[in-house]
């Protein structure tokens, strides 16, 4: 009997030793993340796959942290998540300041054939957002399965479909090269990656 104990035990500290070999640190999924974080706000990485991310924010989000927010989620999007999910329900307060954040990496993504998804977002931040003219601008869901099939408009095949990023018309392109988006009439360029860019 005991040793049946001292087997349970043995098994249970090298499930527990698994797991925390398979538990990632937010550096082990983007170098550097965690340099320069600022205490007011709290983000824990969770990857999906090469291109989606889940952001949990825990804190606040105000004039002084939000070009931490900036920095840490940017070299994210230089790693090529460019599918990101932000997980609010942590999140306490967001500026007009973070909302401006939020607004540059929306557009940064989109650039780059990808978008910005909130997850659980709490009514004071949603009152923020609302209250400035930017709930339009953003996909809200509250299931995470939904957030990560919401990611619509973007085929990662060609002919691509993907939406201008100043204008949010629908568009397709056949191969990589310039394109003229047919309403606003921007130029854009897809490189063989599917990465949007201006001109």
């Amino acid at each position: 009997m005991s040793d049946m104990r001292v087997g349970l035990a043995d098994r249970k500290v090298t499930e527990g030793l698994s797991a925390r070999r398979f538990e990632m640190s937010n550096n082990d999924i983007v170098p550097e993340f965690d340099d320069g974080k600022d205490e007011a706000i709290g983000i824990r990485l969770q990857r999906i796959d090469d291109r989606c991310l889940i952001l949990y924010l825990q804190g606040r989000i105000d004039i002084y942290s939000a070009n931490s927010v900036q920095k840490r989620v940017d070299r994210a999007i230089e790693m090529g998540f460019v599918r990101l999910i932000f997980d609010a329900r942590g999140l306490s307060y967001v500026s007009s300041t973070g909302v401006g954040t939020f607004v540059n990496l929306m557009k940064t993504v989109k650039l780059r054939n990808g978008d910005l998804i909130f997850l659980h977002i709490q009514p004071l931040v949603w009152q923020v957002l609302d209250l400035l003219g930017f709930t339009k601008w953003f996909t809200v869901v509250e299931d995470l399965d939904e957030a990560v099939h919401s990611f619509n408009g973007v085929l990662m095949d060609w002919p691509l479909i993907f939406k201008c990023p100043i204008c949010e018309k629908r568009l397709k392109a056949s191969k990589a090269g310039r394109y003229r988006c047919h309403e606003c009439h921007t130029i854009l360029a897809i490189n063989p990656e599917m990465q949007i860019s201006l001109g």
